[in-house]
């Protein structure tokens, strides 16, 4: 699949709940909404759909949420995602978590192809974990991951960097990333949704963030790739493989490969963009064949670049959606 401006689409994230067990500050509000369950794409839908997609080239699919593990029916839905990459028709199938149920879920994910996910974890500081995502607990993530990285699962941690609140935390996550094997991912903020908080504020360019690792050992860049944007390099003489995920600040948007199906069924061309078509009323009410007909509508509107910069600086009005319901 190519877009309007000839980018090949291969990669797809699925949000498959907008429900998380976390509140975390910059995800969502403390008191969120959710969606009706009857809104929410059915295990079938979300089966199918994926189905088109694989078929029309994607290689990649990424599960998230909210929490995507705290779905009731998401042992089947790995199962079922799983048996594509078993069958040679999906490449791979990975997931973002933030680690709290991964005790239950670990082995069950290694049974059905998953060989990595990422964990969202900003901080090891159990005071800060739990301001920062309203009352969790980080001992039972650390668990989870334990228990992933014994399950044969490769785990990557995703930090996103906040000013003010946690660049302190960067030297004790690198150090236990680089002991435990982990890969380690630094996030810059993105203006999405309402959430009772000065997005301006709040960021922090990753370059900046990662000052501390800078002053203390020799980073270097590397030519390693994912299926993300993000861009590496390796942190000397820890042994650390470091992600950057700059959408602010370095731009990386000429390399967009991927397309966001969201909880109810739409699919978002940019996270940063409104534009959207609604797969989830077209399959329901025309069947499955409409999502032929609605990709490539996508893929003309997706547009070239997001509109961050300008939203973050106030040029252009923030997006209603939280990044719970879009999915990362």
């Amino acid at each position: 699949m190519l877009d309007g401006f000839g980018r090949k689409i291969d990669y797809l994230r699925i949000s498959v709940t907008d429900r998380c067990n976390f509140r975390c500050q910059y995800c969502m509000s403390e008191n969120m909404t959710f969606m009706p369950k009857s809104e929410l794409l059915t295990l079938e839908e979300i089966t199918l759909i994926a189905e088109r997609f694989i078929g029309h080239g994607v290689k990649k699919i990424r599960l998230t949420g909210g929490e995507p593990l705290v779905r009731r029916d998401m042992s089947d839905v790995i199962q079922r995602l799983g048996r594509k990459v078993n069958s040679g028709e999906l490449e791979e199938l990975t997931l973002t978590t933030n680690g709290s149920l991964l005790s239950e879920y670990a082995d069950h994910l290694a049974a059905h192809h998953v060989r990595r996910i990422n964990v969202s974890m900003d901080t090891l500081d159990p005071d800060k974990f739990s301001e920062i995502t309203r009352g969790a607990s980080v001992e039972q993530v650390l668990v989870g991951i334990a228990a992933a990285k014994e399950a044969g699962i490769k785990v990557k941690i995703n930090m996103v960097a906040l000013r003010g609140f946690n660049q302190e935390s960067l030297m004790p996550m690198a150090e236990y990333c680089a002991t435990q094997g982990h890969d380690l991912t630094v996030i810059e903020t993105m203006p999405l949704g309402d959430v009772g908080a000065d997005r301006k504020l709040e960021h922090i360019p990753a370059e900046e963030f990662i000052a501390p690792l800078s002053d203390n050992y020799e980073l270097r860049s590397i030519a390693h790739k994912s299926a993300g944007p993000a861009r590496y390099m390796s942190v000397e003489p820890l042994g650390l493989r470091l992600g950057l995920i700059t959408p602010l600040s370095n731009n990386f948007c000429d390399n967009c490969n991927r397309l966001r199906l969201t909880t109810d069924g739409k699919i978002f061309m940019c996270l940063g963009h409104n534009a959207h078509v609604d797969l989830r009323a077209a399959v329901r009410n025309e069947g499955i064949e409409a999502v032929d007909r609605l990709l490539q509508k996508a893929l003309k509107l997706k547009p070239l670049r997001h509109e961050f910069n300008a939203q973050l600086d106030g040029s252009a009005e923030i997006l209603e959606r939280h990044m719970n319901v879009t999915g990362g």
